[in-house]
C-alpha cells in the first residue's frame, strides 16, 4: 500500500523489450537503498516488484497487462519517473490509500499557470468518472491529488510549487499520458451498494436475533 507522496524523482536508465513484457532499470538512490529482491516500489503510480539492485538503481519486470493498462510502455531511456516505497506499518498517511493498481490512463489536456501554482486539466477515461468527485482524491502518475472540479470526461487539479518541482507533473506537457488510480474506497462502496441492493441488504452487525 502507498500514499501517493512521491519520495524521489528517478530516471529510466535502460529499457529491455522481452516480447510480451519489458524490463526496466531505474535510477533512484533513495528508494533503492535497502531494497531487496521481491520488494515493491511504485513507478509513476504502478506497483512493481524489485528484481535486482545495484549502485543506486533497481530493475523491475513489467508484464503485458501492466503495459496495456498503464503508460509504462511509453517510457524510454532518460524518462523521469515518480518513485515511492510502500507505507511502513505505523507510518504517516500523508496522501490517501493508494494500491499501485492503475485503473487507466488519461491525457494531460491543459496547464494554466498562476503566480504560485498551476491548474492542470486531465482527460478521464470512460467508466472512471463515477469514482471522481469534487474535492475527492485521485492519483495521477503516483501523486496523490485533490480534485478541484470533476466532469464526465475530464477533471482538474491544482499543483503547488513542491509538486511541480519534485514530481514529473512539473514537466508533463499537453498530450502526455498519465496513469490514473481512483480512490479504492469509492469502488468498494459501489460494489457493496450494488450487491446489497441485489440481495435485499445485509445485517449490519453479528448480534444474535
Amino acid at each position: 500500500m502507498f500514499t501517493g507522496i512521491v519520495e524521489e524523482l528517478g530516471e529510466v536508465t535502460a529499457v529491455e523489450t522481452l516480447g510480451d513484457s519489458a524490463r526496466l532499470r531505474l535510477r533512484g538512490p533513495l528508494v533503492s537503498e535497502g531494497a531487496a529482491l521481491g520488494d515493491s516500489i511504485a513507478v509513476n503510480g504502478v506497483c512493481l516488484t524489485v528484481t535486482g539492485t545495484e549502485d543506486g538503481a533497481f530493475t523491475a519486470d513489467v508484464m503485458a497487462e501492466t503495459l496495456r493498462r498503464s503508460s509504462l510502455g511509453a517510457l524510454t531511456t532518460g524518462s523521469r519517473v515518480n518513485l515511492e516505497r510502500p507505507l511502513a506499518l505505523g507510518g504517516r498517511l500523508g496522501g490517501h490509500l493508494v494500491q499501485g493498481h492503475v485503473d487507466g490512463t488519461g491525457t494531460l489536456l491543459a496547464r494554466e499557470p498562476a503566480e504560485h501554482w498551476e491548474l492542470v486539466t486531465v482527460s478521464l477515461p470512460a467508466g472512471l468518472a463515477r469514482y471522481v468527485v469534487d474535492k475527492g482524491s485521485i492519483t495521477v502518475d503516483g501523486v496523490s491529488l485533490t480534485v478541484v472540479e470533476a466532469g464526465e470526461d475530464r477533471f482538474t487539479v491544482s499543483l503547488i510549487p513542491t509538486t511541480l518541482a519534485l514530481t514529473t507533473l512539473g514537466i508533463k506537457q499537453p498530450g502526455d499520458p498519465v496513469n490514473l488510480e481512483v480512490d479504492v474506497i469509492a469502488k468498494y462502496v459501489e460494489r457493496m451498494v450494488r450487491v446489497g441492493g441485489a440481495t435485499g441488504g445485509a445485517a449490519v452487525d453479528g448480534a444474535a436475533r
